[in-house]
């Protein structure tokens, strides 16, 4: 897959739609950089942009941005509710997908070393990218924000990391780092703007200072209040969603508002938002209220109506959920987007890909959603309403998988790919040849890695499938037979595709390792499936 990362730059400027719009070219006009959101805001007089691309087109686009910026806007007229140090504040660079946080931290120094060269200007590194501790959290390098900055920038303490320790009055500094998804939520409460703040001080983990701790882990907050909604926030930045979920700050602001008496009237979510944080909220209110819900969708609606996320405006999740729209912008070349019929055809063509990994893979994914179709046409009937509990715990895992085993048919593709590109490496000299073996070996390992994983996956629906014929709805077991056909096809061309991989790995134990454990998948494959078909045939 290819490598991606996102970008979020912060700009002082939300409310010039000019400025805001040239920023916004600037982006979107480098190559290999898909701007996929920009969130201005008046009060704040600030302007969250988002965009993903290669470790180095990101770069390039966040310093394109700030070329533009540069003469657009002018810091000393700047005023606005959002805590700034600079024109562009802040410039986070965040793994999305193929990609370590260490090479997030290396692009912000690629950034920062540019930006200072280029501009003339003291930026300072946070986040994962510290030099320091006590420049890794963002409130504690903003710390008096621009108005401080003259001042601050003679203390040696406080040098930049990169570019001059000299204040520049259009500009200040800019702040950049590598961090995990930082979610910006804000919860609307009816009140004054120090009601909203009183509360945000009680919620963030920074409190009200080193006495009084507040109550969320990895929370930032403060209170402001929107002239153009007519109403106070309670501001947060989630900096990890896993340790503090959307939830729990919004419960915990509604009982903190109920305390005070303030009506809380729904949340906003700022910029994008990672899928996985909105579903961990949806599961929250699932197991709260004991909700069966399968489709993503469904789960995304769920929690838009919980938490409110439309109160201020739109909540629309192509286009505020940063998974689906990296996945639109690649729909074009992904293999499961295609048409069954274009599919196919691609598959009878002269080229080696998609071949027989990713029809494989296909299969798998056929297999595993006519498992949850029987289940579903078994779920919720009123005559087989004794087995709702049970539906309930077996369809999940084919609807799971199934989305797996449809991401594995362009994975196995691209791992081909990989081989491919490494047999067109050059071999003229002696150190040429050892870097083409060694890319060939691990083009290789990983073109066995990916069925091997298919394989596996559907080693652990087995069971599930087999308790499904036993009881699901019995107008469906030519449906389960053709799941468990499906399903054993796909585990023999996974045995197919490890093996014909394995004769040129030179690696001894991997081979045996990976022969053993595919040889034994197959084997259970076969058991599993002509037991399954033994049940529907009692059944039938």
């Amino acid at each position: 897959m290819a490598k991606l990362v996102e970008c979020v730059p912060n700009f002082s400027e939300g409310r010039n739609k000019e400025v805001i719009d040239a920023i916004a070219a600037a982006i979107s006009g480098t190559d290999g950089c898909s701007l996929l959101d920009v969130d201005p805001g008046s009060s704040t007089n600030r302007t969250v942009y988002t965009f993903v691309g290669s470790p180095e087109a990101v770069v390039e686009g966040a310093l394109r941005a700030a070329s533009t910026a540069f003469p657009l806007i002018d810091m000393a007229k700047h005023s606005g509710e959002h805590p700034r140090t600079g024109a562009m504040d802040v410039c986070p660079f965040i793994p999305v997908q193929n990609v370590t946080m260490e090479d997030c931290v290396s692009c912000a120094n690629s950034f920062a070393q540019r930006l200072a060269d280029m501009l003339h200007v003291p930026v300072y590194l946070y986040g994962e990218a510290a030099r320091t501790p006590n420049r890794r959290n963002l409130p504690s390098v903003r710390a008096g924000e621009y108005e401080a900055l003259p001042d601050k920038l003679k203390r040696e303490e406080w040098a930049p990391d990169y570019g001059p320790a000299s204040f520049v009055p259009s500009w200040g500094a800019t702040v950049t780092g590598g961090r995990k998804f930082l979610v910006a939520y804000n919860v609307n409460v009816i009140s004054t703007k120090e009601q909203a703040h009183r509360i945000a001080l009680d919620i963030r983990e920074q409190g009200r200072g080193k006495d009084q701790p507040g109550l969320l882990q990895k929370v930032q907050g403060m209170g402001w209040y929107l002239e153009e909604s007519n109403l106070a926030q309670v501001s947060t930045n989630i900096l990890d969603y896993e340790v503090t979920p959307l939830h729990t700050v919004y419960q915990e602001v509604c009982r903190q508002a109920e305390e005070l008496n303030l009506p809380v009237v729904g949340s906003q979510v700022v910029g994008l938002i990672p899928l996985k944080a909105v579903l961990d909220t949806a599961q929250y209110y699932m197991d709260t209220d004991k909700l069966f819900i399968i489709e993503d969708e469904h789960k995304v609606r769920l929690v838009i109506s919980k938490l409110g996320l439309d109160s201020l405006g739109p909540f629309n999740p192509k286009e505020r959920i940063i998974e689906y729209m990296v996945a639109a912008g690649q729909e074009d070349s992904r293999l499961v987007s295609q048409s069954v019929s274009r599919f196919v055809h691609g598959v009878g063509a002269r080229t080696a890909a998609p071949g027989g990994g990713s029809v494989s893979a296909a299969m798998a994914a056929m297999g595993a959603a006519l498992g949850a179709m029987v289940g579903q046409m078994t779920y919720g009937k009123r005559q087989f309403e004794n087995l709702d509990a049970v539906m309930r715990r077996l369809i999940p895992p084919f609807h799971q998988n199934m989305k797996t085993f449809l991401d594995l048919v362009d994975t196995d593709s691209n791992a081909f790919n990989g081989y491919m590109a490494a047999l067109k490496m050059p071999k003229t000299t002696a150190e040429e040849i050892k870097r083409r073996d060694a890319a060939m070996q691990d083009g290789l390992k990983q073109a066995v890695r990916v069925p091997l994983s298919l394989a596996e996956s559907v080693n652990v629906l087995w069971p599930s499938l087999r308790e499904m014929v036993l009881l699901g709805n019995a107008a469906c077991m030519s449906d389960a037979q053709v799941a468990a056909k499906a399903l054993e096809t796909a585990v023999f061309g996974a045995y197919y595709n490890v093996v014909i991989n394995l004769k040129d790995i030179t690696d001894q134990h991997f081979k045996n390792a990976t022969q053993e454990r595919i040889q034994a998948l197959l084997q259970e494959a076969k058991d599993c499936a002509a037991a399954v078909l033994e049940s529907a045939d009692k059944r039938n």
